[in-house]
């Protein structure tokens, strides 16, 4: 969630509708042969002896500031609530990408071990309360924006955690690594990856009754901002539409606070003028301000799974993701084994659908889920070799397979059989509760 975008500059030259629709067309969609793998890693930072005390935000910012003086390959951020991301360059293979990201977490485990902290991989802080450790005028308008629609905007802005994968486009023309045929496959295969990955079945320490919390709070921001677009004709102009009709999260300004309009979407704004005309700078950063679960960013980007256990889990979702897009066969696998599953989303657009909803509520408790998610990762394994991925990847791909998929459960269920059976009472949906 952490995206750059320049500050705000006096307009420019003001954007048409047709012009944003042609812009965001050639800036989202670049095709061509599927040749780069990409990762982004969130973690929550906890106290290293004691992770249920809050982290004080000064410790956070020598960490931090440590942090900021050692060579890595990736690039470092800090997400809002003051959790870590490290987000890999584009990567010729898996075991490259693989390489560079775990070379870089250990150099910054060290670090934030010497400053008695540590990483977690949890899709949402199961014991801490949202808190801001971030003070930018960005926050403070997305802050304001969110809180418009409940609690559940903060809870997503500082207390989650995910594993974002990042692939190309595909090819122009169609095909298993067409450009088409990617957009809708990870939209369908989206909710396999919720139920196999999920991993936030906790708030307040206590069970909320879904096993991806985190999932459930995306949804519950609303279709604008955090949903995608319908999957019924060409990606690029459906996306341009989505863009066009999103709500505008703020309009920003040199001096003071950025204005926070309520119910305005980028095409009322190109239409009315007001406060001023929307330049071409408004329009790309509006495009960092959208959080579907697959982001269109010239590649696409995968945005709907939990982060996960141990060191090294994040490396599970990725090489499946992988296998499952860039090998031909694996993905006309992953094709077929999805395609019943779109009628259980009704015709409705991810995560707004009964699918995607069954899947962060039960995992692959859901029968239908865990036997495509069996099909998909055994393609996915059977695909590794293929991509180059060590023996290592391969085997951690199939721990996975044997422990929680072909049982039809998921890092939520380890979490949730910690409790103490008298603890183990559900609040439901009511985040506010």
């Amino acid at each position: 969630m952490s995206d750059s975008a320049s500050g705000c500059t006096e307009p420019r030259t003001a954007v048409t509708e047709a012009e944003v629709e042609a812009l965001v067309s050639g800036i989202c969609f670049k095709t061509g042969p599927p040749r780069t793998v990409g990762v982004e890693v969130e973690w929550l930072v906890h106290e290293l002896r004691a992770p249920r005390l809050p982290v004080t935000p000064e410790r956070l910012e020598a960490a931090y500031a440590a942090l900021r003086t050692v060579p890595l390959g990736s690039a470092l951020t800090v997400e809002p609530g003051g959790q870590l991301e490290l987000s890999s360059p584009p990567a010729a293979s898996l075991t490259e990408c693989v390489g560079t990201v775990s070379a870089d977490l250990a150099r910054v485990r060290a670090v934030l071990a010497g400053d008695g902290l540590c990483l977690v991989g949890l899709g949402h802080d199961p014991w801490h309360t949202p808190r801001r450790f971030l003070r930018e005028r960005r926050y403070d308008a997305l802050e304001a924006c969110l809180d418009r629609g409940g609690p559940a905007g903060r809870h997503m802005m500082c207390t989650s955690a995910s594993v974002q994968v990042c692939l190309d486009a595909g090819h122009e023309e169609p095909g298993p690594l067409g450009h088409v045929r990617r957009w809708w496959l990870a939209h369908q295969l989206g909710a396999v990856l919720v139920a196999a990955f999920a991993n936030s079945p906790l708030l307040g320490n206590r069970p909320t009754g879904w096993r991806s919390t985190r999932q459930l709070l995306w949804t519950e921001i609303g279709p604008g901002r955090a949903g995608a677009p319908p999957l019924d004709g060409s990606p690029r102009t459906a996306w341009a539409r989505h863009v066009l009709d999103a709500p505008v999260m703020c309009v920003r300004r040199d001096d003071g606070p950025w204005h926070v309009p309520e119910g305005l979407s980028f095409r009322e704004w190109i239409r009315s003028g007001l406060p001023r005309r929307p330049s071409r700078e408004d329009l790309d950063y509006h495009l960092t301000t959208l959080f579907p679960p697959v982001r269109p960013r010239g590649h696409l980007e995968l945005r709907m799974i939990d982060a996960q256990p141990g060191d090294d889990g994040w490396i599970v979702p990725l090489a499946v993701t992988a296998a499952l897009f860039d090998d031909p066969e694996a993905a006309e696998s992953a094709y077929r084994a999805v395609k019943p599953l779109a009628e259980r989303t009704m015709g409705r657009p991810a995560p707004h659908n009964p699918l995607w909803i069954e899947a962060a509520r039960s995992g692959l408790a859901d029968p239908e889920l865990r036997d495509v998610a069996v099909t998909c990762f055994e393609a996915a394994l059977a695909a590794l070799p293929r991509l180059g991925a060590t023996a290592a990847v391969q085997d951690a791909v199939s721990t996975h397979l044997d422990h929680y998929v072909r049982k039809g459960r998921c890092p939520a269920d380890d979490l949730l059989d910690r409790l103490d059976g008298r603890d183990r009472r559900t609040h439901g949906k009511d985040l506010s509760s």
